[in-house]
C-alpha cells in the first residue's frame, strides 16, 4: 500500500473538532477506502482493525484497542463545516455508522457521502486536492501538529502559505473557543508543540510568522522546506550484505524478525489480520533468503542490527 492520504482542500480547510485517535482512524479510513475500493459507497462499511491501526501509528495493541473502542460513539458524533465556492456552509458528519465488534478488535465505519466526494473525485481536478503519505504524521502525538501538517500541505509546491486568519485558523486546528484564548497559551500549548513535531518526526521543517495590528497578532503564515536526505555511497555493499546474511544466526534472526514486526514500515509486507508473532516468524523465513535480506536490510539497521 501507498498509505497515501488525499483530501479535497475545501476539506483540509473544513471546521472540524477532532482528537488525535479519532484523525488518525479517519486518516487510516481514507488510505483504506482508496486503496482497497472498499467503503468508496454509502451503502459499503470499512473494516479497520487494531492490528492495522498498532502498525500504522507504532503503538502498543491496546491503545489501538482503546482507540477503536472510543471511536464507535465519540467519531459517530463529530461534524465539521465545509465552505463552498458561493460562500454557504455544508455541515456533516464524518461517518454515517459505526459498529465496533467486541472481542474481535475491529470497527465497520461507513463514510457519508460528503467525506467520500471529497476523497474521490480527484482525477482531472488534481489541484484542488492535497495528499501526503500517512507515515509522515504517524509518529505526531498532538493532533494540532497533524492539522497544521494538512494545512501546510496545501502549498507545498510553493513552501509558504498566504496569512491563516487567527479565528478560522483555530477553528480549523480544532480548538474551542474558550480554549487556549490567551496568545501565550495558545501558541505554548498548541503552535511551538505542534511545529516541533513536525520538525521532528515529518520530512519537512518550518517556521511561523506573527502578522499583528498595533498589539493585536490577527494570524499566522507559515514557511516550510524539505528537509535534506544525505546518503553516503558503501563500496562493495552488495557482497557485505550477502555476508552478513549467511552469517546471521537463528537467535538472530528470530530476535531482529519479532522487532521488524513491530515496525510501521513493515506494514506493506503484512498479510490480512495476521497477529505481530505469525508476522514475525514469516519475516524470519524470509531473512534466510539472501535477496529479501537485503530489501529488508535498511529496516534491520533501523531496529538495531549492525
Amino acid at each position: 500500500m501507498t498509505d497515501l492520504v488525499v483530501k479535497s482542500n475545501k476539506l483540509v480547510q473544513a471546521l472540524q473538532t477532532l482528537t488525535l485517535s479519532e484523525t488518525r482512524l479517519l486518516q487510516l479510513a481514507i488510505v483504506d477506502a482508496r486503496e482497497t475500493g472498499q467503503g468508496l459507497s454509502t451503502d459499503e462499511p470499512l473494516e479497520l482493525n487494531a492490528l492495522r491501526y498498532a502498525r500504522a501509528f507504532n503503538v502498543s495493541l491496546d491503545a489501538a484497542y482503546l482507540a477503536l473502542t472510543e471511536a464507535e460513539d465519540s467519531l459517530f458524533k463529530r461534524q465539521f463545516t465545509i465552505t463552498n465556492e458561493d460562500g454557504s456552509l455544508t455541515k456533516s458528519r464524518w461517518i454515517q455508522d459505526a459498529n465496533y465488534r467486541k472481542g474481535e478488535g475491529r470497527i465497520l465505519v461507513t463514510l457519508t457521502r460528503v467525506v467520500i466526494e471529497h476523497v474521490t473525485k480527484i482525477d482531472g481536478f488534481e489541484q484542488y486536492f492535497t495528499s501526503y503519505h500517512l507515515r509522515k504524521t504517524s509518529e505526531f502525538k498532538s493532533v494540532y501538529a497533524v492539522r497544521l501538517y494538512e494545512l501546510l500541505m496545501q502549498w507545498k509546491t510553493v513552501g509558504k502559505t498566504p496569512t491563516f486568519e487567527l479565528n478560522k485558523f483555530r477553528s480549523q486546528l480544532g480548538i474551542g473557543v474558550n480554549e487556549y484564548t490567551r496568545m501565550e497559551a495558545f501558541k505554548r500549548r498548541v503552535l511551538d508543540i505542534a511545529i516541533d513535531q513536525i520538525n521532528e518526526f515529518s520530512d519537512i521543517t518550518i517556521k511561523y510568522e506573527q502578522h499583528k495590528k498595533g498589539r493585536s497578532i490577527l494570524g499566522f503564515s507559515f514557511s516550510f522546506k524539505q528537509k535534506k536526505v544525505t546518503t553516503k555511497p558503501i563500496k562493495n555493499i552488495g557482497v557485505n550484505i550477502e555476508e552478513l546474511a549467511l552469517k546471521m544466526t537463528d537467535a538472530q534472526r528470530h530476535l531482529f524478525a519479532n522487532k521488524l514486526s513491530r515496525l510501521h514500515e513493515m506494514n506493506k509486507y503484512s498479510q490480512g489480520t495476521e497477529g505481530f508473532e505469525a508476522f514475525a516468524l514469516r519475516i524470519a523465513e524470509m531473512l534466510q533468503d539472501v535477496d529479501k535480506f537485503k530489501e529488508l536490510y535498511p529496516y534491520l539497521k533501523k531496529v538495531g542490527y549492525m
